[in-house]
């Protein structure tokens, strides 16, 4: 029988080698959730790369999926709407117990772990020097593009939370295969394009992409959980995604 895991434990930082199948990282990722809930198995940060597909979220619209040619296409049960993972872009899948307050995100707030996906893609961001930013009404995290003048989204946000426990998670495109995105409007957004770190100039190795991330989870969310506090009343049965209780980004 399974045991216990200890509460203040250190969130366990995991990095997989090689393209990771997508149905195979989902159902690796549900069960690793499932086990967080019934408390047998630490919190988690995955790190991932997958080959090139398309994902639909909760919101997705059949339309913005304009021209998928040959990429495989997966329905999900994360917030958001249409988006492409591939080769070059850093996933991190986060397993986290929400019923506890990490860093500067209380618990049991839905709304304030989506803001701190966001700020920790901010503050990773700016180890290379780049100022990403979040826009009302629009998801993702968006940065300048010197090269054509217009905004661009450089990371997406898309969680499920289920019973206080979160996962899916987030993509920072480092260097990507951009054109990818002309078979989708990704998340439903047309007038604004898609960038990456090396569209920007920026020739940074995964390891050191890591690192950032590594770095700037622990300013927002801390290395551990924080001690359990008193929660709120429960909320009623069955599964919680961003996009019922607050926007997916």
């Amino acid at each position: 029988m399974d045991q216990p895991v200890s509460t203040t434990t250190p969130i366990e930082w995991k990095t997989e080698p090689g393209l990771l199948d997508y149905q195979a990282g989902l159902a690796t990722m549900q069960a690793r959730a499932a086990a967080i809930r019934a408390g047998t198995a630490h919190e988690q940060i995955w790190l991932v790369e997958h080959p090139p597909l398309y994902t639909a979220g909760t919101s997705a619209q059949d339309t913005d999926l304009v021209a998928p040619g040959a990429t495989p296409i997966f329905r999900t049960g994360r917030g958001g709407q249409w988006t492409y993972h591939g080769p070059g872009q850093r996933i991190a899948y986060v397993m986290l117990d929400l019923a506890r307050p990490h860093g500067i995100v209380p618990a049991r707030d839905i709304r304030q772990f989506v803001a701190g996906l966001e700020a920790w893609l901010i503050e990773t961001l700016a180890v290379f020097d780049i100022k990403g930013e979040t826009r009302e009404g629009r998801v993702g995290i968006w940065v300048a593009d010197p090269a054509t003048g217009r905004e661009a989204k450089i990371a997406a946000i898309g969680v499920r939370v289920s019973r206080w426990v979160s996962y899916h998670g987030i993509a920072l495109n480092v260097a990507p295969d951009l054109a990818a995105y002309d078979g989708i409007i990704p998340c439903g957004i047309s007038a604004h394009g898609v960038t990456s770190l090396a569209a920007l100039g920026i020739a940074a190795p995964m390891p050191a992409v890591d690192a950032a991330l590594r770095s700037g989870f622990a300013r927002i969310f801390g290395d551990a959980p924080s001690p359990l506090q008193q929660p709120p009343p429960p909320p009623p049965s069955g599964e919680i995604s961003p996009a019922d209780a607050a926007p997916a980004r």
